[in-house]
Protein backbone atom coordinates (compact mmCIF):
# COMPACT_ATOMS: atom_id res chain seq x y z
CA UNK A 1 0.00 0.00 0.00
CA UNK A 2 1.49 3.32 -0.91
CA UNK A 3 1.74 5.54 1.81
CA UNK A 4 0.50 9.59 0.83
CA UNK A 5 0.85 12.54 2.64
CA UNK A 6 0.54 16.25 1.94
CA UNK A 7 -1.58 18.36 4.01
CA UNK A 8 -3.53 21.74 2.28
CA UNK A 9 -0.87 23.98 4.29
CA UNK A 10 2.10 22.44 2.65
CA UNK A 11 0.78 23.44 -0.58
CA UNK A 12 1.43 27.43 0.86
CA UNK A 13 4.82 26.53 2.24
CA UNK A 14 6.06 24.87 -1.04
CA UNK A 15 5.46 28.50 -2.83
CA UNK A 16 7.14 30.26 0.23
CA UNK A 17 10.18 27.54 -0.41
CA UNK A 18 9.57 28.46 -3.94
CA UNK A 19 10.32 32.64 -3.11
CA UNK A 20 12.70 32.02 -0.23
CA UNK A 21 14.72 30.38 -2.53
CA UNK A 22 15.23 33.59 -4.63
CA UNK A 23 16.90 35.75 -1.42
CA UNK A 24 19.04 33.43 0.11
CA UNK A 25 22.96 32.05 -0.49
CA UNK A 26 22.28 28.83 0.44
CA UNK A 27 19.75 25.93 1.41
CA UNK A 28 20.13 23.75 4.71
CA UNK A 29 18.47 20.64 4.13
CA UNK A 30 17.71 18.43 7.13
CA UNK A 31 17.38 15.21 6.56
CA UNK A 32 17.38 12.50 9.08
CA UNK A 33 20.02 10.12 9.07
CA UNK A 34 18.16 6.83 9.65
CA UNK A 35 16.53 7.72 6.10
CA UNK A 36 18.86 10.14 4.72
CA UNK A 37 17.54 9.71 0.68
CA UNK A 38 14.09 8.92 1.31
CA UNK A 39 13.71 11.94 3.88
CA UNK A 40 15.75 14.46 1.50
CA UNK A 41 12.65 16.32 -0.34
CA UNK A 42 13.16 15.90 -4.65
CA UNK A 43 11.37 19.00 -4.72
CA UNK A 44 14.36 21.49 -3.27
CA UNK A 45 16.91 19.91 -6.05
CA UNK A 46 15.26 21.28 -8.64
CA UNK A 47 14.38 24.86 -6.39
CA UNK A 48 18.43 24.86 -6.06
CA UNK A 49 20.09 24.28 -8.92
CA UNK A 50 17.67 26.52 -11.08
CA UNK A 51 18.64 29.59 -8.60
CA UNK A 52 21.97 28.00 -8.46
CA UNK A 53 22.20 27.91 -4.73
CA UNK A 54 24.82 25.45 -2.98
CA UNK A 55 22.87 23.12 0.02
CA UNK A 56 24.42 21.62 3.13
CA UNK A 57 22.74 18.29 4.06
CA UNK A 58 22.18 17.88 7.83
CA UNK A 59 22.24 14.45 8.65
CA UNK A 60 20.21 14.74 12.09
CA UNK A 61 19.56 11.77 14.44
CA UNK A 62 22.98 10.47 13.50
CA UNK A 63 23.04 9.12 16.86
CA UNK A 64 20.52 6.62 16.52
CA UNK A 65 22.02 5.57 12.97
CA UNK A 66 24.17 3.73 12.17
CA UNK A 67 27.75 4.50 12.56
CA UNK A 68 29.28 2.60 9.43
CA UNK A 69 26.52 4.08 7.38
CA UNK A 70 26.62 7.77 8.71
CA UNK A 71 30.37 7.58 7.14
CA UNK A 72 28.66 6.26 4.26
CA UNK A 73 25.37 8.88 3.78
CA UNK A 74 28.14 11.68 5.04
CA UNK A 75 30.65 11.01 1.65
CA UNK A 76 27.90 10.34 -0.47
CA UNK A 77 26.44 14.25 -0.29
CA UNK A 78 29.77 15.00 -0.56
CA UNK A 79 30.28 13.82 -3.47
CA UNK A 80 27.00 15.61 -5.12
CA UNK A 81 27.40 18.80 -6.79
CA UNK A 82 27.45 21.70 -4.83
CA UNK A 83 26.67 20.12 -1.69
CA UNK A 84 28.58 19.69 1.87
CA UNK A 85 27.26 17.41 4.30
CA UNK A 86 27.22 17.28 8.74
CA UNK A 87 26.28 14.73 11.23
CA UNK A 88 24.17 15.98 13.89
CA UNK A 89 23.29 13.90 17.17
CA UNK A 90 22.13 14.04 20.50
CA UNK A 91 26.06 13.26 21.20
CA UNK A 92 27.12 16.26 18.93
CA UNK A 93 24.69 18.81 18.85
CA UNK A 94 26.71 21.53 20.48
CA UNK A 95 29.61 20.81 18.49
CA UNK A 96 28.12 20.16 15.43
CA UNK A 97 25.87 23.48 15.93
CA UNK A 98 28.98 25.16 15.82
CA UNK A 99 30.26 23.91 12.79
CA UNK A 100 27.42 24.67 10.83
CA UNK A 101 28.22 28.03 10.08
CA UNK A 102 31.47 27.33 9.55
CA UNK A 103 30.34 25.02 6.87
CA UNK A 104 27.58 27.46 5.35
CA UNK A 105 30.24 30.43 5.27
CA UNK A 106 33.08 27.93 3.10
CA UNK A 107 30.12 27.22 0.74
CA UNK A 108 29.16 31.19 0.14
CA UNK A 109 32.41 32.79 1.10
CA UNK A 110 30.71 36.04 -0.91
CA UNK A 111 28.46 36.72 2.32
CA UNK A 112 30.38 38.01 5.30
CA UNK A 113 29.99 40.77 8.22
CA UNK A 114 27.33 42.98 9.40
CA UNK A 115 27.05 44.84 6.01
CA UNK A 116 26.31 41.18 3.87
CA UNK A 117 25.38 38.84 6.15
CA UNK A 118 24.91 35.22 4.93
CA UNK A 119 21.15 34.19 4.55
CA UNK A 120 20.56 30.59 4.57
CA UNK A 121 17.34 28.94 4.35
CA UNK A 122 16.15 25.78 6.57
CA UNK A 123 14.76 23.41 4.86
CA UNK A 124 13.40 19.42 5.69
CA UNK A 125 10.22 17.04 5.79
CA UNK A 126 7.98 17.56 9.12
CA UNK A 127 9.67 15.92 12.56
CA UNK A 128 13.28 16.01 10.99
CA UNK A 129 14.36 18.30 13.46
CA UNK A 130 14.74 21.51 11.45
CA UNK A 131 12.82 23.50 14.72
CA UNK A 132 15.55 22.53 17.31
CA UNK A 133 18.46 22.99 14.90
CA UNK A 134 16.95 26.55 14.60
CA UNK A 135 17.04 26.60 18.31
CA UNK A 136 20.69 25.33 18.65
CA UNK A 137 22.13 28.24 15.72
CA UNK A 138 20.02 30.92 17.35
CA UNK A 139 21.59 29.70 21.16
CA UNK A 140 17.84 30.83 22.30
CA UNK A 141 14.30 29.05 21.60
CA UNK A 142 12.80 30.19 18.92
CA UNK A 143 10.91 27.62 17.44
CA UNK A 144 8.34 25.37 18.36
CA UNK A 145 9.96 21.64 19.02
CA UNK A 146 7.49 18.75 18.98
CA UNK A 147 6.94 14.95 17.99
CA UNK A 148 4.30 15.54 15.90
CA UNK A 149 5.10 16.41 12.44
CA UNK A 150 3.31 19.51 10.84
CA UNK A 151 3.79 21.82 14.01
CA UNK A 152 5.35 24.89 12.02
CA UNK A 153 3.38 26.02 9.38
CA UNK A 154 4.36 29.74 9.10
CA UNK A 155 7.82 30.72 7.87
CA UNK A 156 9.91 32.80 10.38
CA UNK A 157 13.47 34.94 10.05
CA UNK A 158 16.02 34.56 12.53
CA UNK A 159 18.95 36.53 13.39
CA UNK A 160 21.81 34.09 15.22
CA UNK A 161 24.82 35.49 17.25
CA UNK A 162 27.02 34.42 14.43
CA UNK A 163 25.68 36.49 11.64
CA UNK A 164 23.74 34.52 10.19
CA UNK A 165 20.13 35.39 8.86
CA UNK A 166 17.97 31.94 8.65
CA UNK A 167 14.41 31.44 7.40
CA UNK A 168 12.98 28.48 8.81
CA UNK A 169 10.18 26.82 6.98
CA UNK A 170 7.58 24.48 7.86
CA UNK A 171 7.94 20.86 7.26
CA UNK A 172 7.70 20.37 3.43
CA UNK A 173 6.67 16.67 1.73
CA UNK A 174 5.76 16.88 -1.96
CA UNK A 175 2.42 15.71 -3.69
CA UNK A 176 3.43 12.05 -4.38
CA UNK A 177 6.12 9.56 -2.94
CA UNK A 178 7.05 7.33 -6.29
CA UNK A 179 8.83 4.59 -4.09
CA UNK A 180 6.78 2.48 -1.99
CA UNK A 181 9.45 1.82 0.28
CA UNK A 182 10.38 5.25 1.41
CA UNK A 183 6.65 5.97 2.30
CA UNK A 184 6.96 2.95 4.97
CA UNK A 185 10.60 4.30 6.10
CA UNK A 186 9.09 7.76 6.35
CA UNK A 187 6.17 6.61 8.39
CA UNK A 188 8.07 4.45 10.53
CA UNK A 189 10.06 7.59 10.99
CA UNK A 190 7.03 9.38 12.27
CA UNK A 191 7.30 11.90 9.48
CA UNK A 192 3.85 11.37 8.01
CA UNK A 193 0.94 12.15 10.18
CA UNK A 194 -0.76 9.51 11.67
CA UNK A 195 -3.99 9.04 9.85
CA UNK A 196 -2.07 8.56 6.58
CA UNK A 197 -1.28 5.13 7.23
CA UNK A 198 -1.91 2.24 9.64
CA UNK A 199 0.30 1.53 11.96
CA UNK A 200 0.03 -2.12 12.13
CA UNK A 201 1.31 -2.48 8.43
CA UNK A 202 3.81 -0.19 8.70
CA UNK A 203 5.01 -2.24 11.98
CA UNK A 204 4.83 -5.24 9.44
CA UNK A 205 7.06 -3.59 7.72
CA UNK A 206 9.37 -2.60 10.07
CA UNK A 207 9.84 -6.20 10.77
CA UNK A 208 10.69 -6.89 7.68
CA UNK A 209 12.93 -4.04 6.83
CA UNK A 210 15.08 -5.20 10.25
CA UNK A 211 14.69 -8.81 9.77
CA UNK A 212 16.70 -8.23 6.64
CA UNK A 213 18.92 -5.75 8.09
CA UNK A 214 19.81 -6.31 11.86
CA UNK A 215 18.38 -9.73 13.03
CA UNK A 216 20.62 -9.83 15.82
CA UNK A 217 18.78 -6.39 17.52
CA UNK A 218 15.67 -7.95 17.01
CA UNK A 219 16.87 -11.05 18.38
CA UNK A 220 18.46 -8.99 21.84
CA UNK A 221 15.60 -6.50 22.40
CA UNK A 222 12.91 -9.54 22.47
CA UNK A 223 15.00 -12.05 23.68
CA UNK A 224 13.66 -14.14 20.92
CA UNK A 225 15.40 -17.81 20.23
CA UNK A 226 15.47 -17.22 16.43
CA UNK A 227 13.70 -15.28 13.73
CA UNK A 228 9.93 -16.83 11.99
CA UNK A 229 10.26 -16.32 8.05
CA UNK A 230 7.01 -14.46 8.13
CA UNK A 231 6.41 -11.01 10.06
CA UNK A 232 2.85 -11.52 10.67
CA UNK A 233 3.67 -14.87 13.28
CA UNK A 234 6.76 -12.71 14.73
CA UNK A 235 4.78 -9.74 15.35
CA UNK A 236 2.20 -11.77 17.06
CA UNK A 237 5.27 -13.59 18.89
CA UNK A 238 6.83 -9.84 20.06
CA UNK A 239 3.30 -9.09 21.35
CA UNK A 240 3.11 -12.19 23.88
CA UNK A 241 6.67 -11.40 24.84
CA UNK A 242 5.57 -7.69 25.70
CA UNK A 243 2.11 -8.62 27.77
CA UNK A 244 0.16 -6.68 24.83
CA UNK A 245 -2.86 -8.91 25.20
CA UNK A 246 -6.62 -8.50 25.34
CA UNK A 247 -8.88 -11.20 26.61
CA UNK A 248 -9.39 -14.60 24.78
CA UNK A 249 -5.58 -14.70 24.29
CA UNK A 250 -5.84 -12.11 21.32
CA UNK A 251 -2.97 -10.02 20.55
CA UNK A 252 -3.73 -6.38 21.15
CA UNK A 253 -2.39 -5.29 17.50
CA UNK A 254 -2.29 -1.80 17.74
CA UNK A 255 -0.73 -1.76 21.42
CA UNK A 256 1.84 -3.66 19.86
CA UNK A 257 2.60 -1.66 16.56
CA UNK A 258 3.32 1.40 18.49
CA UNK A 259 5.38 -0.26 21.04
CA UNK A 260 7.47 -1.17 17.88
CA UNK A 261 7.40 2.04 16.24
CA UNK A 262 7.87 3.98 19.45
CA UNK A 263 11.05 1.84 20.43
CA UNK A 264 12.68 2.52 16.82
CA UNK A 265 12.12 6.18 16.62
CA UNK A 266 13.28 6.22 20.30
CA UNK A 267 16.48 4.21 19.21
CA UNK A 268 15.63 2.02 21.91
CA UNK A 269 15.89 -0.88 19.58
CA UNK A 270 19.18 -0.20 18.66
CA UNK A 271 21.39 2.49 15.98
CA UNK A 272 19.44 1.51 12.51
CA UNK A 273 19.60 2.63 9.57
CA UNK A 274 17.04 1.98 7.23
CA UNK A 275 18.85 2.38 3.76
CA UNK A 276 22.39 3.00 1.86
CA UNK A 277 22.77 4.54 -1.47
CA UNK A 278 22.77 1.32 -3.28
CA UNK A 279 19.10 0.39 -2.65
CA UNK A 280 18.76 3.85 -4.85
CA UNK A 281 18.98 3.31 -8.73
CA UNK A 282 18.93 7.12 -9.29
CA UNK A 283 18.32 9.91 -7.39
CA UNK A 284 14.61 10.57 -6.27
CA UNK A 285 13.14 12.56 -9.24
CA UNK A 286 10.02 15.92 -8.80
CA UNK A 287 7.73 15.64 -11.20
CA UNK A 288 5.07 17.94 -11.67
CA UNK A 289 2.90 15.83 -13.72
CA UNK A 290 2.86 13.06 -10.97
CA UNK A 291 1.25 15.30 -8.36
CA UNK A 292 -2.53 14.12 -7.59
CA UNK A 293 -5.54 15.52 -5.40
CA UNK A 294 -5.28 14.28 -1.66
CA UNK A 295 -7.65 14.82 1.29
CA UNK A 296 -6.33 17.18 3.68
CA UNK A 297 -5.31 14.92 6.64
CA UNK A 298 -5.82 17.65 8.80
CA UNK A 299 -9.41 18.09 7.98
Amino acid sequence: MAIQWFPGHMNTARKQVAETMAKVDLVIEVVDARLPLSSSNPMIEPMRRLRQRPALKVLNKADLADPRLNKIWLEWFKSQPGTEAVLLGEDNKVQGAKLIPQLCQALAPHRDGEEKPLRAMIVGIPNVGKSTLINHLAKRKIAKVADTPGVTKMQQRVETLAGMILYDTPGLMWPKVQNEDSGYRLAMAGSIGRNAYDEVDVALYAIEALVARYPQLLLDRYKLKDLLADAEPLFELIGKKRGAMLSGGRIDTQKTADMILTEFRGGTLGRITLETPDDFLEMPVYDPNDEVELPDPDL
